[in-house]
């Protein structure tokens, strides 16, 4: 371990809602391994959410302007300006960082002004005195390569599973739908995610919501508002007609959704780690080709395959009909 002398720690994760909760399973074991400090999440905007989300994790948040180099949010000079002293100013002991291989961001985290610096490196480098760097494990699971830097922080694992805490108010929200949804009856498709390169054909999409619907389960499609579009589009080419909660949830009423789904169907996105810590059951396409990092862990609840490398709807289709039996 780093020190014992440990109370004020800052984690540096400014990704979106899968990356997130892929890195709780490390967040977890440094809290178990550091349970009085203050621990304090620097990320996107959307994550104050989260942050609230998992308060036996993280005691406070601070939303993160962007820096140039990074895709997730737009530089913005004049907030980065207030950013920094504001972070300087807290005096972290211990800042992690959880962003990636540190090429663009490490430097970034140096001006924060902690104590100790720990985190993901390009390559080798000189040892500095205050930083803790591995070489990034550009391979596996992306859970277990947090995992991998908690261990080489002297931190134990307290285990891999993914979590999402369900609160009262998730429960309200969905229940104020009225969805006329029966738990477990009904089989969530999620057609939209981050990026038209990473989005399953909505025709594919659109003949299994039919072959679900054919086969006794209500078909609910999911979506945010921006991916309406593609919602639109697979709804228009069923057969049958799906129940619509796009563009009507938020992210906790979502979560309540895959809970009490049968299974989910979904690209390889946020829902999928979602339903993988609430173990609903999935079936997950992959059209990024990184099936190997991003799946879920427990093969057997969830289905991955890698589009890329098997372009077989026939495939799915088989997995589909297994998906009927699991359960």
């Amino acid at each position: 371990m780093i020190n014992s002398n440990i109370s004020n720690i800052a984690i540096f994760r400014a990704l979106q809602l899968g990356d997130m909760l892929c890195a709780i399973p490390a967040i977890r074991a440094l809290r178990k391994a550091y349970p009085q400090a203050r621990i304090t999440l620097i990320g996107l905007p959307w994550a104050t959410a989260f942050q609230k989300r998992f308060p036996k994790y993280f005691d406070d948040f601070i939303s993160f302007p962007g820096y140039p180099g990074l895709p997730e949010q737009n530089f913005d000079q004049a907030l980065f300006d207030a950013f920094l002293p504001k972070v300087q100013s807290l005096k972290f002991d211990l800042i992690i960082q959880m962003q990636g291989n540190g090429t663009i961001v490490n430097q970034l985290i140096r001006s924060f002004g902690a104590r100790y610096i720990a985190g993901f490196c390009p390559g080798p480098q000189n040892p500095v005195p205050n930083e803790f760097l591995l070489l990034y494990p550009n391979h596996g699971p992306e859970i277990m390569r947090h995992l991998e830097l908690m261990a080489f922080l002297g931190i134990a694992s307290d285990g891999t599973d993914l979590e999402f805490p369900i609160l009262k108010t998730d429960v309200e929200e969905m229940n104020k739908l009225k969805l006329p949804v029966k738990a477990g009856k009904y089989i969530c498709i999620h057609p939209g995610s981050r990026g038209n390169w990473r989005q399953w054909p909505a025709l594919y999409f659109a003949a299994l919501g039919d072959y679900c619907v054919k086969n006794g389960y209500q078909v609910v499609i999911t979506g945010t508002k921006e991916e309406l579009p593609i919602v639109t589009e697979v709804v228009n080419l069923m057969k049958s007609a799906p129940i619509v909660a796009a563009g009507k949830t938020s992210l906790g009423a979502v979560a309540v959704l895959i809970d009490e789904a049968y299974a989910l169907i979904s690209n390889c996105t946020g829902v999928a780690h979602l339903a993988a810590a609430l173990k609903t059951q999935s079936i997950i396409i992959s059209m990024d080709g990184e099936p190997e990092r991003w799946a879920p862990l427990n093969k057997e609840l969830h289905v991955s395959i890698d589009w890329t490398k098997t372009a077989d709807y026939h495939l799915v289709l088989k997995e589909v009909t297994a998906l009927f039996f699991r359960l």
